[in-house]
């Protein structure tokens, strides 16, 4: 599996990683298995948040690494309802519970919130140096706010922007995703495959057909063209992840084809998550 560096001076993280939302939905069983097959196959980016089933998902993801917590690279956030000076420290000690570990590898404010950015922050800095927390970032900032927690955190501490882009969801490219590459900070992926219903595309199936792969791990090669990008989708099904472990390369045609079959459409401004 590739590794990518995770942020200006952060460690070196597999491009393809595991995603959990919803998961709580899903066979438990089935479930745990599914992570600790993607951490067999180095898909060690373990993503969660507090809010995906009420802590029930943390707590999924910590039955699946226990024994092997030093293997993942682990990943959580905080609710911007949360995100106050001390809500953040409580939120992210509840998390830890769950997840049945002392520290995460990164912690991310989930969204924009009405809690004065100066707190969350704050916090973080505070968790980091408690050992808590090893790294901190954001998720579905656009530019303006990314610039507001540079401003507040200083160059190089965002480690990453954790944002929806897929096939059909390309906005970031105009303006969003090469400020974070100039910038030093990861972009994480969400939803890589799209978040409803994967598109039919006779582009991707001819591409596919060629590649000997399946047009989902076509979509994923796609995003991770640009070397800032990871991905995290999610799967409870161990096969799909073995999939999500092995993507095709891509030739320039081929990037070429799918980037006509799936433009990003006109830029509206700013862009935003």
């Amino acid at each position: 599996m590739e590794l990518r560096p995770f942020g200006t001076s952060g460690p070196r993280v597999p491009a393809v990683g595991l995603g959990t939302w919803m998961m709580e939905q899903d066979d438990r069983a089935s479930a745990v298995a599914a992570i600790r097959r993607g951490i067999e196959l180095g898909l060690t980016h373990i993503d969660t948040a507090e809010m995906y089933g009420t802590g029930r998902v943390e707590a999924i993801v910590g039955e699946a690494i226990r024994g092997r917590r030093d293997r993942v690279f682990l990943v959580s956030k905080v609710l911007p309802s949360n995100a106050s000076s001390r809500g953040t420290i409580e939120a992210c000690e509840r998390s830890l519970r769950h997840l049945g570990t002392d520290r995460l590898d990164c912690y991310l404010l989930h969204w924009p919130g009405s809690h004065p950015l100066t707190e969350t922050i704050g916090a973080f800095e505070q968790l980091l140096k408690a050992g808590k927390i090893r790294s901190y970032g954001v998720s579905n900032f656009d530019v303006e706010e990314l610039e507001e927690a540079i401003a507040i955190a200083g160059p190089g501490k965002i480690a990453c922007n954790q944002v929806l882009y897929n096939l059909e969801e390309r906005t970031i490219e105009h303006a969003l995703l090469p400020w974070c590459e100039a910038h030093g900070i990861a972009v994480v992926a969400y939803s890589p495959v799209c978040a409803q219903k994967f598109p039919k595309s006779p582009v991707l199936e001819e591409i596919a057909a060629a590649r000997g792969a399946t047009p989902r791990r076509l979509a994923l090669a796609f995003l991770l063209r640009r070397p800032s990008v990871f991905v995290i989708p999610k799967s409870s099904n161990p096969a799909h992840v073995e999939e999500n472990a092995s993507l095709p390369s891509l030739t320039d045609d081929d990037v070429r084809r799918i980037d006509a079959a799936f433009p990003r459409g006109p830029w509206k401004g700013l862009a935003s998550s």
